[in-house]
């Protein structure tokens, strides 16, 4: 459930940087990795208006060349940014996941967020419990929720003593509200700094059950493919934009395998925020014609609805791109 700048990035100069640490048999190796079995990582870092924070983290995330960058999108009124990350799985001989890139590149960057960003000091009108607020991992082309459930545990394993991977076997929605995700804390419909207990009620999976206040929490997950969609409310009426989110969602009524948030943005503006769990069920186009129904009823106007990532298939385009270029090198 993001919101708007989206920045499609290319990998940066082949011809410099990180991609030099590549020698001939590193060239080699690449050559030979099964391109075919890919995981998506999702990284949201709650900041998107530091510059010298974003750079920081972006060149944590380029410093394994074999980790690519394919999307970045930012949002300067929820101060939020998702940087959409590909790479490859590596399996034993039995077939059970060992070995990806991703997991070093993610570690790299929650180094460097919570390095450059405190928790406290920020603020925006998108719902978040940390610095490192999500991490959502997908199959991709011929991997399995299997091998993305892997990199999600291990990631979780290698940076807990940081930060928290919420229980497993529950739903992500369940444990945001016990958290208080969903309510804003601060004038302006926002969330600022962290107002939570510093002790979890609960032991999470890795890390400590105490709460760094700078740091916050993480929620770190694999589930199989889901769209996020955003629909712009021409209103600042923030009840009117929640009441339309509630009505739209699965869990309000509406529609089957979406949930929802009715956000402020900007002055002019609420949004409806939209991830859709099963989007070949219930694609963009519906979940538009619903809402623009709704807000009908409402009196309000409603704009054309943008995603916030690219698709499966043209990430995986992107990636083999990029792929074909390292090793030309």
């Amino acid at each position: 459930m993001e919101g708007a700048v989206r920045d499609g990035l290319d990998g940066g100069d082949p011809n410099s940087g990180p991609r030099d640490r590549l020698g001939g048999q590193g060239r080699d190796k690449k050559k030979s990795i099964n391109h075919s079995m890919l995981l998506c990582c999702k990284v949201y870092i709650s900041e998107s208006r530091n510059q010298i924070a974003l750079d920081s983290i972006e060149r944590a995330a380029r410093l394994n060349p074999e980790t690519a960058i394919v999307n970045k999108f930012s949002d300067g009124v929820y101060n939020r940014v998702n940087f959409t990350l590909v790479s490859y799985v590596i399996h034993d001989s039995t077939g059970n996941p060992i070995f990806s890139p991703l997991v070093q590149t993610v570690v790299d960057m929650a180094e460097a967020a919570y390095q450059a960003i405190d928790l406290q000091l920020q603020s925006g009108t998108h719902p978040r419990l940390g610095v490192v607020d999500d991490i959502l991992i997908n199959p991709l082309a011929r991997s399995s929720l299997h091998e993305a459930a892997w990199l999600a545990k291990t990631v979780a394993k290698e940076i807990g003593n940081r930060f928290q991977a919420h229980p497993t076997g529950q739903a992500l929605d369940t444990i945001r509200r016990r958290l208080g995700y969903y309510r804003p804390n601060s004038m302006g419909h926002q969330w600022a700094g962290w107002d939570q207990p510093e002790t979890l009620s609960e032991l999470p999976d890795e890390g400590p059950r105490q709460v760094s206040r700078s740091r916050g929490i993480s929620m770190i997950g694999a589930r199989p493919w889901v769209a996020f969609y955003n629909v712009p409310i021409m209103s600042t009426d923030i009840s009117a934009a929640r009441r339309i989110a509630k009505r739209a969602s699965g869990r309000g009524g509406g529609l089957p395998t979406v949930q929802t948030l009715g956000l402020a943005h900007g002055e002019e503006t609420t949004e409806i925020a939209c991830m859709l769990l099963e989007p070949n069920r219930v694609g963009a186009d519906r979940v538009q014609n619903w809402v623009e129904m709704l807000a009908s009823q409402e009196g309000l106007d409603v704009e054309k609805g943008y995603f916030t990532d690219i698709s499966q298939e043209m990430l995986v385009e992107k990636y083999l791109h990029l792929v074909s270029i390292d090793t030309e090198l």
